[in-house]
């Protein structure tokens, strides 16, 4: 049944040297990406902002990109290790389309066929906003300043289209699912911005806090004689300059007194430390929540100490959960590509995904390792008959 569908879907005028033209010309009309149209810009930034949030995103990329992948199909063995003329496997591209959907919701895959060879890249997503036609996307170097010269155009599959080198191109196209989102999609991290802003500033209260030393802030007073309000402003300045170090520790005040010298320092003492403290561990928290994502998973150490156990248990839920159907949404539309184009068999294609420890004694045999895995064994086959340690 799929086999025919596919074979159906080649007998219909998706490839056609008529919109060649189109394809490799230009388009002027864009859907925009946020208000401003640089929403990819803002979420790149916000990732460089918080550890945990950068963390979560670079470890989620790793985890949906496995190890690599196996086939049976002989015709993919040598895509599967050369997707490029970079020499990027598949896994490594996959990797990339991961992290994108982690980091923006949205990720691109380009593809170009030609006779029965085949080449892949990722697409950096920042760089591409989806034609208001709905069936192209548009690809520039800088959306700040646009210029239809400098872009180009891809169909998006199931669509494809010749190009002027002889090419059949199309680029898939990923996108998270949100309601009121049409046009693109939204990471699932959307609801904890406010968390990310407030443990980028815990962070950045802390380093106020070295850089000043430790030092209270407060309030110093300085006796003078001014005649005006501009000189007492211009010394408190001068007296900031040379005295304060980090703006905003120390606020300078000029006071005359003709008796005697009242130049003094007034500590503003705060104990408010168990508060940040506390904001940092909610905000914390609430990213990995919505990250849909699990704690020891996150680098994050307990006071209980390391539990191989936990970790274990926790990946095997994020397997199941979480990796794996993000791993069908990657590999997907790639193996149906593929065999539309070339006529590829890829049901054999499929993740090795490993813990991120190796729980297996060494003393196990290859089959007994599979079957635990919940993978097909023979155990009367002789390569599975070795030991792991042997491998």
């Amino acid at each position: 049944m799929k086999a025919t569908f596919l074979k159906n879907i080649a007998q219909t005028p998706l490839i056609a040297s008529s919109v060649a033209s189109q394809s490799e010309g230009q388009i002027k009309e864009v859907w925009r990406w946020g208000n401003d149209n640089m929403m990819p810009i803002a979420l790149s930034q916000i990732s460089r902002y918080s550890p945990v949030h950068r963390r979560i995103i670079i470890d989620k990329a790793d985890y949906i990109a496995g190890r690599g992948f196996s086939c049976s199909q002989s015709d993919a063995l040598s895509f599967i290790e050369c997707c490029n003329s970079n020499r990027q496997s598949l896994r490594s591209i996959v990797q990339r389309v991961a992290f994108d959907k982690c980091l923006f919701g949205n990720a691109v895959v380009e593809i170009a066929f030609r006779d029965d060879k085949v080449a892949m890249w990722h697409q950096d997503v920042s760089r591409v906003r989806v034609a208001k036609d709905g069936n192209h996307i548009v690809l520039h170097h800088n959306w700040s300043q646009f210029k239809v010269e400098q872009s180009r155009v891809l169909p998006i599959f199931p669509l494809c289209e010749q190009h002027s080198d002889g090419t059949v191109r199309t680029a898939i196209f990923y996108k998270d699912y949100e309601p009121m989102f049409e046009n693109y999609g939204v990471p699932k991290y959307i609801a904890s911005l406010s968390a990310i802003a407030i443990a980028h500033k815990t962070d950045k209260w802390n380093v106020t806090r070295i850089d000043n030393s430790f030092s209270l802030s407060g309030v110093m007073v300085l006796d003078g004689s001014t005649s005006t309000e501009e000189e007492a402003e211009e010394l408190a300045q001068v007296a900031q300059q040379r005295f304060e170090g980090t703006p905003g520790q120390v606020m300078f005040m000029v006071k005359s007194s003709e008796d005697s010298d009242n130049t003094k320092f007034v500590p503003i003492s705060s104990s408010n430390d168990g508060d940040w403290k506390s904001l940092h561990q909610q905000s914390t928290e609430d990213i990995i929540i919505a990250h849909s994502w699990f704690r020891t998973l996150s680098g994050l150490e307990y006071a209980s100490g390391f539990s191989a156990e936990r970790v274990q248990n926790e990946y095997n839920i994020a397997l199941t959960t979480v990796i794996k159907s993000e791993q069908q949404d990657i590999i997907e539309p790639i193996k149906q590509a593929m065999e539309l184009q070339l006529g590829w068999d890829l049901e054999s294609l499929t993740f090795i995904n490993t813990p991120p420890f190796d729980a297996k004694p060494p003393y196990m045999r290859i089959w007994e390792a599979r079957k635990i895995d919940g993978l097909d064994y023979d155990p009367t086959d002789s390569e599975q008959n070795l030991f792991l340690s042997q491998i």
